[in-house]
């Protein structure tokens, strides 16, 4: 038995129909180890020749060969690795070598394909692929009915010879090594302690509260908000029918508690149900104004118009007379359009799009009379933070129910707001303002489930709070997996089979920014919570 091993980069394109050899690593890759959008640290192709097969062993395991920084192996049952019938079967696996020696907690993340083969023609073969995050519990991973062995011995359609021929065969392995930015990657999270792995702590969901949950860990991780919540006197009150008492004990537990914390006080208080699923906008704003009337004369008062409330101008300004009617309104959220808009910029300029009054639907100006008039919204200021609700669900005239609009909407990691404010606004701090917050709906109109990601201050990793599980996340997760749309990364061996980009209905329902000026302040820690 003879073992090589080999190194490779990079994999081109290949047609679905091209025969390919194993020995040409790249081209195999490329058909049979789809793109998982993952980057790869190493690329080993493994070849083990297999003499007098009919005479192997029952268990055979192959010389070493490293990559990644993790030595492997391929692990071989010739006659079956079950005693359930059928038993006429091949099993193979990726083994990993030395899983005792390595340091505890080791894992490794890889992709890999199996291939038999006959080693006098390389384009007959069987093969399979798989993916798997080797532990310690779980040191192989491959095919126990790889193949059935008759398959190997006979010659297959489209073959003029077998795949094991004078009893010999070739067992090649390919095997990326993936990259595991988030320490998370095909994680089972058995034993999983988010609290040791990010220091939060999530959330039960108690019936139908995803969407409670989520927005209470974006308000938990805004360190002014949760000390302001803590100054709120609430000696005298109950839990059951005090929101702000509620609310400071989430908090509280959030921050001192190993496992997740429960909701149930907090609906209550609020005289809601766990089990009827509502609107984060709307929980927002019942939320907001509970605390508001609470914080009346306490040292608390006016925290939430100091940090949520900005204001706008609704106008309506003659084009050929010197008249205009205004309205000034504060608001503590901005509902945004999605459908067919491209990206978040595109939707703030679709907010204060100007409209026209002209023809038959000119303005009736006081003392002027008929009037052409340009109708619009232009912001006289936003508040440090800023929540933005995308419009994802509308109503649809002809099914004349409620829709998910799942199309595909862009949100950066920055924004700068300056253009769509009045001459006369404040500009001694720039309008930039800082992603803190994604909140994400996944399913459609009539159910779903929701959770949060967020960047909790400028130093930690962004972080996704799904109910009781807090786990690390890469930017990809942020941004372009919650924007919606169609899949970008199909493997183009299935966009040559014809199957069309799956439409994704997850998708990012509401945007927490802060102003960059004020990020610091807002986000400061502090030492007496409680």
């Amino acid at each position: 038995m003879d073992g090589l091993a080999e190194e490779q980069n990079g994999a081109p394109l290949v047609e679905l129909d091209d025969v390919v050899s194993v020995r040409d690593h790249e081209a195999f890759a490329a058909k049979y180890m789809p793109d998982l959008g993952h980057d790869f640290k190493d690329f080993k192709v493994f070849t083990w020749r297999l003499n007098n097969w009919k005479k192997l062993d029952k268990k055979l395991t192959s010389h070493e060969f490293e990559c990644g920084g993790h030595k492997w192996r391929i692990l071989l049952f010739p006659f079956g690795n079950s005693n359930v019938p059928p038993i006429d079967v091949v099993s193979v696996y990726l083994d990993y070598a030395e899983p005792k020696k390595s340091p505890e907690g080791w894992h490794a993340c890889a992709q890999f394909a199996i291939a038999i083969s006959n080693p006098q023609d390389p384009t007959i073969f069987t093969v399979s692929h798989a993916n798997h995050r080797f532990v310690a519990e779980e040191c192989d991973w491959g095919f126990t009915r790889f193949t059935e062995s008759r398959k190997l011995f006979s010659v297959q359609e489209g073959h003029t010879r077998p795949t094991i021929e004078d009893e010999s065969a070739d067992i090649t392995v390919y095997v990326r090594v993936l990259e595991d930015p988030t320490g998370v990657l095909w994680h089972n999270f058995l034993n999983y302690n988010s609290k040791k792995a990010t220091g939060f702590v999530g959330l039960r969901n108690e019936g139908a509260t995803s969407y409670m949950n989520s927005l209470l860990q974006s308000l938990y991780c805004i360190r002014y908000f949760r000390k302001a919540v803590y100054q709120i006197p609430t000696k005298d009150d109950l839990p059951s029918d005090s929101v702000a008492l509620a609310l400071q004990r989430v908090f509280h537990r959030l921050q001192t508690s190993d496992k997740p914390v429960g909701t149930t006080e907090l609906t209550k208080s609020l005289g809601w149900t766990s089990f009827i699923q509502r609107d984060v906008q709307e929980f927002n704003r019942v939320l907001q104004d509970e605390l508001e009337s609470k914080v009346k004369g306490t040292e608390a008062e006016g925290v939430i118009a100091k940090l949520f409330v900005g204001k706008m101008k609704s106008y309506i300004k003659c084009v050929n007379v010197e008249y205009e009617s205004s309205r000034i309104e504060e608001f503590n959220d901005i509902q945004l359009n999605v459908k067919g808009i491209r990206n978040l910029y595109e939707s703030f300029k679709d907010y204060v799009a100007v409209e026209m009054l002209d023809g038959e639907n000119k303005y009736q100006a006081e003392g002027f009379g008929l009037q052409d008039a340009k109708k619009g919204i232009i912001f006289q200021s936003f508040p440090p933070i800023l929540h933005l609700q995308l419009k994802r669900f509308e109503h649809d005239i002809e099914r004349d129910a409620m829709v998910k609009i799942n199309d595909r909407h862009e949100f950066p990691f920055e924004i700068d707001l300056d253009e769509f404010l009045e001459a006369s606004a404040d500009r001694s701090q720039p309008w930039v303002y800082k992603l803190h917050s994604v909140l994400v709906h996944s399913g459609d109109f009539f159910g779903g489930h929701y959770f949060a990601i967020i960047k909790p201050d400028r130093e930690t990793r962004w972080l996704k709070f799904d109910d009781d599980r807090v786990t690390p996340v890469r930017d990809a997760e942020v941004l372009e997996e919650n924007y919606g749309g169609v899949a970008l990364n199909v493997p183009a061996s299935l966009l040559q089979r014809g199957v069309r980009p799956m439409k994704r209905f997850t998708n990012a329902y509401m945007l927490v920014y802060i102003r960059e000026s004020a990020i610091d302040e807002i986000l400061a820690p502090f030492t007496t919570e409680g």
